[in-house]
């Protein structure tokens, strides 16, 4: 499936957008990491929670939850919030 990345982690794809598998978003992340060495620690914390400032959609739809069944037709699109002063 089709996965929209943002800037900030551009320097682990080197692409803004890549294909990856996975039955569900954590399957998709576990994918990635695979590929993307470290790619999965800048979005999921050490207790396997999304961290704050990245937000996943799914075909458009915001999700919350690692475990949400994936089909391989999905579209995964990463957003990470930009925060400074």
């Amino acid at each position: 499936m089709k996965v929209l990345i943002p800037s900030p982690l551009l320097s682990y794809t080197r692409a803004a957008d890549v294909e990856a598998c996975g039955a569900t978003l954590a399957e998709l992340l576990t994918d990635l990491d695979q590929r993307f060495p470290g790619f999965r620690f800048r979005v999921v914390d050490e207790q396997d929670g999304l961290r704050p400032h990245v937000r996943f959609f799914v075909n458009g739809e915001q999700v919350f939850d690692l475990a949400r069944p994936l089909q391989p037709t999905d579209e995964v699109q990463l957003v990470q919030a930009l925060s400074g002063g």
